[in-house]
């Protein structure tokens, strides 16, 4: 999975059948956290959370 602010890989993996709701993704690259859901192959990034390191 890609991270919605840099587009850079992230450690998740994600299945045509996959379904995720508020899931905090967080990227090495970039060291942001975004809530995100998943429906499918469709990734909506809800909002960015302040807990970033």
């Amino acid at each position: 999975m890609l991270c919605p602010i840099c587009n850079n890989k992230t450690r998740i993996k994600v299945r045509p059948d996959t379904v995720l709701e508020n899931f905090p993704l967080f990227c090495p690259k970039c060291k942001q956290e975004t809530i995100i859901s998943v429906t499918g192959q469709n990734v909506v990034a809800v909002k960015k959370s302040e807990n970033a390191i």
